[in-house]
């Protein structure tokens, strides 16, 4: 098991890899860099391998398939994830890996939003969605995290053996910080200076498909880790549009003593049911997910063992 080991995922970054390794090492000397590969068709493999990263592949393309690789192949202490884009100062890591060695941090945020980002990064529609994003998630799942999307996190042994990694693509930093608010995760923010890209190198996010996904994976995730807020909200929603159509028909039928409207009426009777079936949908829900808190904790406490056992045998080899 290692002690400190960094994970950079790369597509197509011949014209920063190099800087990011380069970096890793002067801030980390002592960590293991691993570079995953995700199907470049430049030389990015080449020159991270010649730089002294070990550098494996993910064939399925997108940057949650290879997290979820890096996740299941790497045993380690302390996991650093940064972006190959030479978009984040290394300076910040050693900060963020004392948070998790000495701190009990589950996962350690490198926070853009706070410093630089919105007057480093050109594209207007990336910062409207960063704020759109960090906002939904506090304000849904009452919690303080100050950048959602960022690419440079810190990680304790225990996130990343029990982080269950569903998202191909981008979506993903959302995934991970909505998995440590809902489990009650230790989530600790470091402030970083973020420069934008070189001149060069080519973002491979799209604005509008990958914010879309990203919309989209809050609203499950929140189906998933809140289904009694979920579904509650859907209950009275349709509850109120009941209520709401139903008044005239019975104000009709106080005035004239019939029913005026049928189909109205019977369409108010069958939302009014859907209204109650979603409220014990969550409540099921609701019950089915403290469950699986319970068993999360316990899976906490195995891994915990687990780890303890490999750092005994690393001490005992030392």
């Amino acid at each position: 098991m290692d002690k400190v080991a960094v994970l950079i995922p790369c597509y197509n970054e011949e014209k920063t890899i190099e800087k990011v390794i380069r970096d890793t090492k002067s801030a980390l000397p002592d960590a293991v860099i691993y570079v995953y590969n995700n199907n470049s068709t430049d030389r990015t493999a080449e020159i991270a391998q010649n730089a002294g990263a070990i550098v494996r592949n993910e064939y399925m393309q997108g940057k949650g398939n290879v997290i979820r690789r890096m996740f299941r192949e790497i045993e380690a202490q302390c996991y650093v994830m940064v972006d190959g884009d030479d978009t984040y100062p290394m300076d910040a890591s050693p900060e963020m890996v004392d948070k998790v060695l000495n701190h009990n941090a589950d996962m350690v945020v490198g926070d853009r939003l706070s410093s630089t980002y919105f007057t480093e990064n050109k594209r207007p529609f990336h910062n409207f969605g960063n704020s759109l994003v960090r906002g939904s998630i506090n304000k849904m799942f009452g919690c303080d995290v100050r950048d959602i999307m960022t690419g440079y996190r810190a990680f304790s042994y225990e996130f990343v053996k029990t982080f269950p990694v569903l998202s191909k693509g981008f979506e993903i930093e959302t995934e991970m910080t909505i998995h440590a608010v809902s489990n009650n995760m230790q989530i600790e923010n470091v402030v970083i200076e973020y420069r934008d890209r070189p001149e060069g190198s080519l973002s491979k996010l799209n604005t509008y498909a990958d914010g879309f996904k990203v919309l989209r994976t809050i609203i499950r995730l929140f189906r998933d880790y809140k289904p009694m807020n979920f579904f509650g909200l859907l209950a009275f929603i349709l509850a109120i549009l009941a209520v709401v159509f139903v008044i005239p028909v019975f104000i009709a039928y106080w005035e004239t003593h019939e029913v005026m409207r049928f189909p109205t009426l019977i369409v108010c009777g069958f939302t009014m049911i859907a209204s109650l079936q979603s409220f014990f949908v969550g409540m099921t829900l609701s019950n089915m997910s403290i469950n699986n808190r319970r068993q999360f904790e316990m899976q906490l406490n195995s891994l915990q063992r687990r780890k303890n056992s490999e750092i005994k045998k690393n001490i005992e080899r030392d």
